[in-house]
This record gives C-alpha cells, structure tokens and sequence, in this order.
C-alpha cells in the first residue's frame, strides 16, 4: 500500500527519475537478453528438451524489446555498458558452468536464481511503474513463472543426482544476488521500489522454488543463509 501511494509523487519525466531508469532499464534489458542467450545454450546442453528451451528464449527476447519500449516510452537511453557489468559475475559463472557441462549449475543459476530476481524486481515495479510499463511488465512477470517452472520441474525429476550440485551452486551463486540488489538501492529507490520488499519476494518465490524440487525447510534454510549472510 505504501508503494502504490507512492505513485503520486514519482515524476516519470523528472531527471533524477530518468537517470536511475537508465540504469534499471538497461537491467531489464540485459537480463532478457542474457535470459535468451542462457535457454538457447541449455537448449544444447538439453537435446530432449531443446523445442521447450528454444521457445523460452524466444520468449526473453519479445520480453526485452518491450522493455526497450518502455525506455523509449520514457526518452531514456539505457546504460547497457552498466548493465553488462552488473551481470558480469553470474554470467561467468553461468558460462564455466556450461563450458564443464554442469546443466545443474546452469539451470540454478538462469531458472531459479535470475528468474527469481526478475519476479521479485518485476512485481515490486508493477505497482509504483508508469502506465505503459506496468501493463508490459505484468505481461512480461506471467511468463517468468513458467520460465522458473521448467527448471523445477527437471530438478525435481533429477532431485537426488543434482542435490549437492545444487547445493555447491547455490553457495557461490545467491551471496552474488545480495551485491547485485546494493548496487542498485539507490536507483531503485528513486523509482519508488523497496529493497527490503525485493529481498523478502526474492526469498519467498526462490525458496518455494526450492521447495518444489524436493529440499525441505531446514535445507532451505541453510541454503538461504548464504544470501542473507550478504544482505
């Protein structure tokens, strides 16, 4: 409610509104692109599922140009070169993970942990977005869930083989989310977005995502203690 009463007050053409949407615009932007390039390598990795993946991404990429519409809806050019920095270390992280085989890794790391952040950051925008990029965000959210789906639904299916994969990835993968969310509070701020509320969202929706897969509470727990330890 604090939120959506905030609304009133952003000045979605003011320069300090716009200079932090650059920046949270280009997030966006990379992380459908990154999204996109991430399903078509797990589409390689993952022959009997490469129809579904390619799909996906085909899906991340309609995703990025709305929210490229949504930038030029606000005559703001997105700061991509931050953006690629800022997703530089799960990028890598995804990358040597694919290079070694690890379809474990990179499906934690694109299908749980990014697809996580994105609904958490997507539905803490909806409410405080300006018109045009809340009907395009809500669109784009409805998506993520089925994204997040498919990699619990191959994990669960390969729960026992891929538990302490998953655990060693989730290790060195989530304590990167916590630096991400700080790098960024002061712009999301400025576009009227809670920290806090994001941190509690991305906790929620990645630990019923690990729920699902088969970990139990005090698992989850434990694995999440490596995120908080960094909040």
């Amino acid at each position: 409610m604090v939120q959506m009463a905030a609304t009133t007050t952003i000045d979605f053409h003011g320069e300090t509104y716009k200079d932090a949407y650059s920046r949270i615009n280009a997030i966006v932007i990379e992380g459908e692109q990154e999204a996109h390039e991430n399903y078509i390598q797990l589409g390689e990795m993952l022959p009997e599922s490469k129809e579904e993946l390619v799909r996906l991404s085909k899906m991340e990429s309609r995703h990025k140009k709305g929210f490229e519409a949504c930038g030029r809806n606000l005559q703001v050019m997105p700061d991509l070169e931050f953006a690629k920095k800022f997703f530089a270390r799960l990028h890598q992280n995804f990358q040597e993970a694919a290079k070694s085989g690890n379809v474990v890794t990179c499906l934690l790391i694109q299908s749980l942990i990014i697809e996580c952040f994105a609904i958490a950051a997507y539905n803490i925008y909806i409410p405080v977005a300006d018109d045009f990029a809340r009907k395009i965000t809500e669109g784009v959210v409805k998506d993520e869930y089925t994204h997040l789906n498919f990699g619990e639904v191959w994990l669960q299916a390969n729960f026992e083989s891929s538990k302490a994969e998953l655990e060693e990835a989730n290790r060195h993968n989530l304590p990167i989310v916590w630096k991400m969310l700080n790098e960024v509070e002061d712009d999301a701020r400025v576009l009227g977005m809670d920290r806090d509320a994001m941190v509690e969202d991305f906790m929620i929706a990645y630990g019923e995502a690990l729920s699902n897969i088969g970990f139990t509470t005090r698992d989850i727990m434990r694995m999440s203690a490596y995120g908080l330890a960094g909040a």
